[in-house]
């Protein structure tokens, strides 16, 4: 079914090194429009350097990212306006400290796709509605709980009107109790149809939310499969060992 289909985002033979380092060994992937893709694997196999090449937070060496078939710009407004199609969601929030929750939605809207100040701000808050977060509109980030906080950073994305989302390790940095509420948005944004890229740790999101799951260990693709075949019967050793391990725990 995807032959008759362009790929949204493409990697074609991705190399990238930090110093000696090779974190991206020759990485090919497609991701389709309306797809759930999540990528898994251990701590320093190039997950999230995978991820934030997609939208040049990270440059790569050799081979080459397509956006809805056209490389990826270098720099300047191309370079904004492509970052402006795609949402990242980080670890850390990122949100501006000193601001509103408010108007860190607002912000790029105004600024970047100049909407009215007014039409922005009722995006915004119908955004943070659909997070769940709206009651904090009027306080800063460092009121708000960690999942509150990375609840608004989700809404910040989509007040840009993307047509991908990418997801940096989204929850690693919050309690226990703050993952599921804000797992649950993003099983939502998925039942919409939003196209994701997530890196996680999170299994049983994997296993219930992925079009497809992704495998890297030490910078390689080693294995991509529908989410019930590879929980089930991964086909490789190392996936195997890799799912053990974190069964283990």
């Amino acid at each position: 079914m995807n032959e008759t289909r362009e790929p949204i985002i493409s990697l074609r033979h991705v190399d990238k090194h930090f110093g000696a380092l090779h974190v991206l060994k020759a990485i090919n992937l497609d991701v389709y429009k309306g797809e759930v893709v999540v990528v898994i694997g251990p701590s320093g196999s190039g997950k999230s350097t995978l991820c934030r090449t997609i939208n040049r937070l990270e440059t790569i060496d050799s081979g080459e990212i397509l956006f809805e078939g056209k490389p990826l710009p270098l720099e300047g407004k191309e370079l904004a306006a492509l970052r402006s199609h795609i949402g990242m969601v980080f670890q850390s929030f990122n949100l501006f400290a000193h601001m509103s929750i408010l108007d860190n939605v607002t912000l790029g809207p105004v600024d970047v796709l100049h909407t009215p100040k007014k039409e922005a701000r009722e995006e915004a808050r119908r955004l943070l509605d659909r997070v769940g977060v709206l009651s904090q509109e009027s306080k800063v980030p460092a009121q708000l709980s960690g999942g509150q906080q990375q609840r608004a950073a989700i809404a910040r994305s989509l007040a840009m009107h993307p047509k991908v989302m990418l997801f940096d390790e989204p929850t690693s940095a919050l309690d226990p109790e703050m993952i599921g509420e804000v797992l649950d948005v993003m099983t939502t944004l998925a039942a919409d149809g939003m196209t994701m890229v997530v890196v996680t740790h999170e299994m049983n999101f994997a296993r219930r939310v992925a079009s497809r799951v992704i495998f890297m260990d030490s910078g390689s693709i080693v294995e991509e499969a529908a989410p019930d075949a590879f929980f089930t019967n991964p086909r490789t050793e190392r996936a195997r060992s890799f799912l053990q391990s974190i069964h283990g725990h």
